[in-house]
């Protein structure tokens, strides 16, 4: 029988006997502080910056403390578990790591290493469209591991379905398509820097290897780099979709389909009328629009309007295993993970980024055992009390 989660806590006091203490915090909290000491100020800026004044990175936050757990004694919560299954993938706990994209600003390996760590721990990896790798190559890296693919919607329709196809045949299982980013929101900290990593090349490797797009430019990207990469920018941003849209997704897509982005329940009405498997509820960790309402404040009226009939998924500020039962007693069917992970890339590489995935894991196990919870089925919002 595999080892609970919260074993890690035993295996890093274990080690400290030999003088041996951990390379990297395990304070989620702290993660970005420690970034930070090793990124140039542009990749940093670029990670942890929002939309605007940053209002809604810390709505996302202050969300959390406004709910509370009220833990329960005399359970029988001494074997916990973690185990489930989102639209057909198994996970051994309810997480998945985020959709981030250029993640070689953060480390030369980027998605590859991120890869490597989730399939080691069997969690599923989203892998974002603006990835500085190509879907193959992040594929490979994964292995057995399960995978998603996020898209961004490009505006070319050939482009879409190739994107689509490839990610079928690469082996991602579920297909994320977010909606809140189709251009860039006003963020001073890339502002101030002038700091944009897809106009100097950089996670469009996608595109760039995909065969539709190749067959749009009159000259290869290696031939001209910067009109492939303007190409780029003209067909992946600038324009929103539609509802009526949505049908083209499930011509190209057989599996699951999840909208990211939602935070109004009758987008998540809408969303479910349409044939989707599920939603994400996210503002993008705060990126897109600044002074949004909190990830977390949303997730119980969307899930009271489609949590019976469709997947529910939350993103937006998890930072520790309190903020995933928070979450998942809230109503969602898993959590996704982003900046912390991105982080521990930062400071890592692949060791850093499965360090802090076991320390979230360690940590969500140990406090569905001391809150009293043994099984997912029986976090409800019952757990909680509301602090004002």
């Amino acid at each position: 029988m595999p080892q609970p989660f919260g074993a890690y806590q035993s295996e890093i006091y274990l080690n400290g006997l030999n003088g041996v203490v951990p390379d990297f915090t395990t304070d989620g909290t702290a993660l970005e502080a420690m970034a930070r000491e090793v990124l140039r100020p542009e990749p940093y800026g670029y990670a942890a910056g929002g939309a605007g004044s940053g209002a809604t990175m810390r709505a996302n936050r202050e969300a959390f403390d406004h709910w509370r757990i009220v833990p329960r004694m005399l359970t029988d919560a001494t074997d916990r578990q973690l185990a489930t299954t989102v639209l057909g993938t198994e996970l051994p706990a309810p997480v998945l790591l985020a959709p981030i994209g250029v993640q070689s600003i953060l480390h030369e390996e980027g998605e590859l290493a991120t890869a490597r760590a989730a399939a080691a721990l069997g969690v599923p990896m989203v892998l974002s469209t603006a990835s500085s790798y190509s879907l193959e190559d992040v594929a490979k890296a994964s292995g057995a591991g399960p995978r998603w693919f996020q898209l961004y919607w490009p505006n070319d329709p050939e482009v879409a379905a190739s994107l689509l196809q490839r990610a079928k045949r690469a082996g991602y299982s579920a297909l994320v398509v977010t909606l809140d980013t189709w251009t860039l929101a006003w963020r001073p900290s890339d502002l101030d820097q002038a700091f944009l990593p897809f106009i100097r090349g950089t996670g469009i490797a996608n595109a760039l290897t995909d065969p539709a797009f190749r067959a749009l430019l009159e000259r290869t990207p290696e031939e001209d780099p910067q009109a492939a990469i303007l190409r780029w920018v003209g067909m992946f941003t600038g324009t929103d979709k539609r509802w009526d849209q949505l049908p083209f997704l499930r011509e190209h897509w057989d599996g699951p389909i999840l909208l990211k982005g939602i935070q109004h329940v009758d987008d998540a009405r809408r969303a479910v009328e349409a044939g989707m498997d599920g939603v994400v509820v996210s503002n993008h960790g705060g990126r897109q629009v600044d002074g949004a309402v909190a990830s977390l404040d949303v997730l119980p009226s969307i899930v009271r309007a489609i949590g019976e009939r469709a997947t529910v998924l939350f993103d937006s500020g998890i930072r520790s295993g309190a903020d995933v039962v928070k979450a998942l007693s809230l109503g969602a069917n898993a959590v996704l993970l982003g900046r912390p992970f991105a982080y521990g890339l930062a400071a890592g590489g692949e060791s850093g980024v499965r360090h802090v995935l076991r320390s979230l894991l360690a940590d969500l196990d140990l406090t569905m055992a001391l809150s009293g919870n043994a099984r997912l089925a029986g976090l409800n919002p019952d757990v909680l009390t509301r602090s004002l």
